[in-house]
């Protein structure tokens, strides 16, 4: 029975090859119209945050963290935290860092948002749509970043596909899970006063799913965050380089200070994005 299932092997790996090999050849085009397009709109964000001066930076950061929490202690860190980045000499790869973290993240939750919500309208959708998530949650990140280097390139747009596949499953999950944990009788009621489906989605599910939703989105920045070390050895920018470059010199001092510099985004966004969200949530919902 060994012997037949080895000289009987399902050509899955052949398959997918055909489907590369054919894509590449009738819709390269199409491929490359989307490279220069998020190629072009990654670089003009990159652009625009690189034209703020350093410190001018910090200075809107720390209004913003003000202004969301009102907490003098979230202030000092993202000050001493954005100043320690600047001190260690990562700031340009760290705000390439932060371009491929926001256009990843609004990929996400152009695609998740809409596909949670249909995922919960449509229970049937979401069992088709399941295993395909888990997929993309548990597959190794190299697998498909192969072929997303075949069909695109190198550069930061494979980078930002193989990101967008391994975070949009957390957005549609959540997304998901705050549609249908919406009360049935806050429904009914709605539907009683004569809502429509656009106002029952708009006025009463959005609402009421929305810290979930936000923390879904929470996620998708710390998992885009994760994949910034993936993305540089496809060619993206960023603070990943740094990371790859002391992994092939073992330089121990450069890995921890661009791995240092990874972790203060990923806290200082955590903090100033995550909190404001539910606090917000909070009050809206008594």
């Amino acid at each position: 029975m060994n012997d037949w299932l080895v000289n009987h092997k399902i050509p899955l790996g052949a398959w997918l090859r055909s489907g590369v090999d054919a894509l590449t050849t009738n819709a390269q085009g199409f491929f490359d119209t989307i490279s220069v397009v998020l190629g072009t709109l990654i670089d003009g964000l990159t652009a625009g945050l690189m034209a703020i001066p350093p410190l001018l930076f910090v200075a809107i950061v720390a209004v913003g963290a003000w202004f969301l929490h009102r907490s003098l202690s979230l202030v000092v860190f993202a000050v001493l935290s954005l100043l320690l980045v600047i001190n260690l000499g990562y700031w340009t790869e760290a705000v390439q860092t932060l371009s491929l973290v926001f256009c990843a993240t609004a990929v996400c939750v152009a695609i998740g948002i809409p596909l949670g919500i249909v995922a919960a309208h449509r229970p049937r959708f979401y069992w088709v749509l399941r295993p395909l998530l888990d997929l993309m949650q548990t597959i190794p990140t190299f697998v498909y970043l192969i072929p997303t280097l075949i069909l695109f390139g190198l550069g930061v747009v494979p980078g930002l596909i193989s990101t967008v596949i391994f975070a949009v499953p957390a957005t549609i999950r959540l997304t998901h899970l705050g549609i249908s944990s919406v009360p049935e009788p806050l429904r009914e009621a709605a539907l009683a006063f004569g809502a429509t489906r656009r106002q029952l989605l708009f006025k009463v599910e959005l609402p009421h799913a929305m810290p979930t939703i936000m923390a879904g989105v929470t996620q998708c920045i710390m998992l885009s965050l994760s994949m910034v070390v993936i993305a540089a050895l496809v060619g993206a920018d960023g603070l990943g380089k740094p990371v790859v470059r002391a992994l092939n010199t073992v330089n121990v001092g450069m890995g921890f200070e661009a791995g240092l510099a990874i972790v203060i985004l990923a806290i200082l966004l955590d903090r100033i994005c995550k909190q404001p969200m539910r606090s917000g949530a909070a009050r809206k919902l008594p």
